[in-house]
């Protein structure tokens, strides 16, 4: 099962500096509607062609509008041999961001 993780939870660890990777998986027009700077961005239909791009040794976030996709892309990667142990799922995506987070993100789209 693939870890969710709340974004207060998240926050704390990028307050921390510690070494995580966040991947935003949403498409390139959502990044216009509302993004977060700290998020490498890696669409999710292009997942399969840019494994090499996703560290297997360190947690990585996933996150997109609401955590579906995320969570889609984080089994299909603990199916390809990535230990679950690093694989995070933000919980309620970056709308809950935007609502706990970042108010001056927008909160539905």
């Amino acid at each position: 099962m693939i870890q969710d993780i709340t974004p207060q939870e998240l926050k704390e660890k990028l307050d921390n500096n510690e070494d995580i990777v966040v991947i935003d998986v949403r498409e390139l027009w959502e990044l216009d509607i509302t993004k977060v700077d700290f998020a490498e961005h890696i669409v999710m239909n292009t997942i399969p062609q840019r494994l090499d791009d996703i560290p297997d040794d360190k947690p990585v976030v996933f996150i997109c509008r609401t955590g579906s996709r995320s969570t889609q892309v984080a089994l299909f990667l603990m199916q390809n041999g990535w230990d679950p142990e690093y694989l995070y799922n933000l919980d309620g995506g970056i709308l809950a961001w935007a609502r706990d987070i970042d108010p001056s993100l927008p909160t539905h789209y």
